[in-house]
């Protein structure tokens, strides 16, 4: 992919230039709390090397998903902290998204400021399905970084997590402006291109989350790449209910047990389903948990994570691979009790990794995992900070925030 680096625009010269960063700051929060640094330490790399060359930097994020305006509660008030706090150096925060603060703001920075603008989707044109709406937006984004003489000032992605969407800050703005790769994206590129042009057999896939449905497009795609798929977390149930097996009041996608009778039927030597799974009457960090084998859940009891027996296997089959794709966790980790499943799988994967083995963790909550259980994050060859993003690209779909930068100034600035 010939898209140009950070480290290509700095080499140009970026001293006193206006530069627009779009990051993922996207950070969960507990009564206004950030409780996983992540992705906000993720993005540090990017915005210290263009606060370092001079960069008059201005940098634009979502948190959360707010309804058609602004909401008090998902301000990016305690990601300036943060980001202030990691970067060494004081961020602003614009009481707006591009109106007359972050626009005084704006033409107020000098060489080496950080300028952070409030959540960029309490703009609903960010978000917005029509194309005029959301280029109005980016024009106005552009504005803010343009020089006092109207030359225009640079776009630099950053932000991995939102690269398979077709946003104002994300796609449009790198149709008006000279347009960059961050050092997140970069990394991130090298990485999932590893995974689907050069990978080392054998090559293991660990899905877990929620729901099949998030996952089925990645499944069929790798099911054909991989030695292995081990399916874990709350998806599994749906594949055991295929096979006939009573899941008590575990979660289950109704509609989806037929496409997993397929699944199962079609790629029998390559998906890998729990044999036993712990057990508790009702969602509840309190619950006590019991282990069952995978064909005796009881009326009743729901299945909150993979058991004992099923980690044992698992963690074989990792121990044998070479590279490894992990995305979502094996059960409710955030749950002491039905953490150990998570946990489990996840030191397998790391000692694999001791071993020599490439191991990517794909984003979302298993990222969030690795740091909430304490792992250490160099025992993984990388963690990935976009979940969607990664599984889209794997999937095999463009994204459109990748293919803007490789020609977007050249064939939008017309626009």
């Amino acid at each position: 992919m010939a898209v140009k680096s950070v480290q290509d625009l700095i080499a140009e010269g970026v001293s006193g230039r206006g530069v627009l960063v779009r990051s993922d700051l996207n950070v969960p929060l507990d009564d206004g709390k950030i409780t996983d640094l992540g992705r906000i330490t993720a993005s540090v790399p990017t915005l210290r090397a263009l606060v370092d060359a001079g960069a008059k930097v201005v940098v634009t994020a979502h948190l959360g998903r707010p309804k058609g305006g602004p909401d008090p509660k998902l301000s990016l008030a305690p990601v300036a902290a943060a980001l202030s706090e990691q970067l060494g150096r004081h961020v602003q925060l614009a009481g707006d998204v591009v109106g007359t603060d972050a626009l005084a703001r704006a033409e107020g920075l000098t060489d080496g400021d950080v300028l952070l603008l409030e959540n960029i989707r309490f703009d609903p044109r960010e978000t917005s399905k029509d194309d005029g709406e959301r280029l109005a937006l980016a024009r106005e984004l552009a504005e803010l970084v343009a020089a006092p003489d109207g030359s225009p000032g640079a776009f630099v992605s950053d932000g991995f997590g939102v690269v398979h969407r077709k946003q104002a800050s994300v796609y449009d703005i790198a149709t008006l402006l000279p347009a960059y790769a961050g050092t997140l994206v970069a990394a991130e590129i090298q990485v999932l291109q590893q995974l689907t042009e050069s990978t080392e057999r054998p090559y293991a896939v660990v899905l877990g989350g929620s729901k099949v449905s998030d996952k089925l497009g990645v499944i069929k795609s790798l099911a054909t790449k991989a030695d292995s798929i081990v399916i874990g977390g709350g998806m599994c149930f749906t594949f055991l209910a295929a096979q006939g097996l009573q899941v008590g009041t575990s979660l289950l996608e109704a509609d989806m047990v037929d496409t997993c009778r397929q699944l199962l039927d079609d790629y029998a030597d390559v998906l890998r389903l729990p044999v036993d799974i712990v057990v508790a009457d009702k969602f509840d960090a309190a619950a006590t948990g019991e282990v069952v084998a995978a064909d005796t859940i009881p009326d009743g009891k729901m299945g909150l994570d993979i058991g004992p027996g099923s980690v044992e296997r698992f963690a074989a089959l990792l121990g044998n691979a070479k590279t490894i794709f992990w995305n979502g966790p094996m059960g409710v980790f955030e749950f002491p009790a039905f953490e150990a499943g998570t946990r489990g799988v996840a030191e397998a994967i790391a000692n694999a990794t001791a071993k020599g083995a490439f191991s990517v963790v794909g984003g979302g909550d298993s990222a969030a995992a690795v740091r909430a259980l304490g792992l250490p994050e160099d025992g993984f060859s990388h963690i990935s900070t976009g979940g969607g993003a990664s599984l889209e690209y794997l999937e095999g779909k463009p994204l459109p925030g990748l293919q803007v930068l490789e020609t977007g100034f050249a064939t939008g600035g017309s626009q």
